[in-house]
């Protein structure tokens, strides 16, 4: 008998006591296996494990890579690590960042989604921005179910919104409402289907594992890359392609690997934009201070004409510098994007 028993679940900001709640509500003996990405720092250790392992019925663990995948166990991604599935084991992987994380949402459901098709269920909690809106619409592209977290009740709802707008989602739910509804799901046994709904059926542009695309020649990523967007990477520089993924949604992706959701991608953009603003004040502030050193010198070498000249140069850099000063005191005035 088929049944639904992978479980993929991805959350972000606020999303420790999200995913507690969550497998609060699971039975010791679930016929299914449950894998957790929570944006973490990439920096020393996590005890995600214990948290999850103290609140819930299931042990809870970080995975080695190839662990073979067994049923009644959660599996939580590692620090600096995205967690992929292959057929019947786990794979980890230090893959490009995917939304500017590793681990990212996206790689667990879309490599979920390619590997057992039917069988997932992607669940989306708290967290802002959009990771996990395209992974769960190949999810629900390769006849898996949908579960959304109420973005009502969501600490942060950025990730539950762009969900529900993007994804055609079987159930929004409070969290308290999700564990018994994961426990019910992953007890039913599946209809027979065509061969057509088969895991991998609706690969699509961006289906190669971050695992696969690692390894693949360039010239073979591009083959699925998109069309030209005339953006660059914020990562990298390189160029990046646009594509549609699951359901239609817009996804980004460079040449060396990096992925991009809309919202993500404009997040990423405003980081790297406030970093060259500061760049460009160091070094109008560094020329502003030569040019006053060298004045104060010429002033005391009585060269009246040549000292005025390093002057207006002192007084421009300063007056630029303080432009963007201002451009910046008013970027971080704007709403962060959801």
């Amino acid at each position: 008998m088929t049944t639904r028993d992978i479980i993929a679940i991805g959350a972000s900001a606020g999303g420790v006591e999200a995913l507690s709640e969550v497998l609060a509500g699971l039975p010791a003996d679930l016929p299914a296996t449950v894998f957790a990405v929570l944006h973490i720092s990439p920096f020393g250790t996590s005890a995600l494990p214990a948290i999850l392992g103290r609140v819930s019925a299931l042990p809870a663990e970080h995975p080695a890579d190839g662990e073979p995948i067994r049923h009644g166990r959660i599996y939580a991604a590692p620090p600096d690590r995205h967690l992929a599935l292959e057929a019947g084991r786990i794979r980890l992987s230090m893959g490009p960042t995917e939304n500017g994380h590793r681990p990212a949402i996206d790689v667990l459901f879309r490599t979920a989604a390619q590997s057992f098709g039917r069988r997932v269920i992607g669940v989306v909690l708290t967290g802002n921005l959009d990771d996990g809106t395209a992974g769960l619409a190949l999810v629900k592209d390769n006849g898996g179910i949908a579960v959304v977290q109420n973005p009502e009740e969501a600490a942060y709802p950025g990730m539950p919104a762009s969900a529900l707008r993007n994804v055609e989602v079987d159930h929004v739910l409070r969290l308290a409402e999700i564990g018994p509804l994961l426990a019910r799901l992953s007890r039913e046994p599946l209809p027979d289907v065509t061969a057509d709904s088969s895991p991998g059926a609706s690969r699509g542009p961006n289906a190669a594992s971050t695992e696969d695309r690692g390894r693949e020649p360039a010239y073979e990523r591009d083959k699925e890359a998109g069309h030209p967007s005339g953006f660059t990477c914020p990562e990298c520089g390189g160029a990046l392609f646009e594509t549609s993924s699951g359901q239609g949604s817009i996804h980004f992706r460079c040449r060396t690997g990096h992925a991009y959701s809309p919202g993500s991608l404009v997040a990423k953009q405003s980081t790297s934009l406030e970093a060259a603003l500061w760049a460009a004040i160091r070094a109008l502030e560094e020329r502003a201070a030569l040019a006053r050193r060298i004045e104060k010198r010429l002033c005391d070498a009585g060269r009246a004409m040549s000292m005025e000249r390093f002057s207006q140069r002192a007084q421009s850099a300063e007056r630029h510098a303080e432009i963007l000063r201002d451009v910046l005191f008013d970027a971080a005035a704007d709403p962060t994007p959801d």
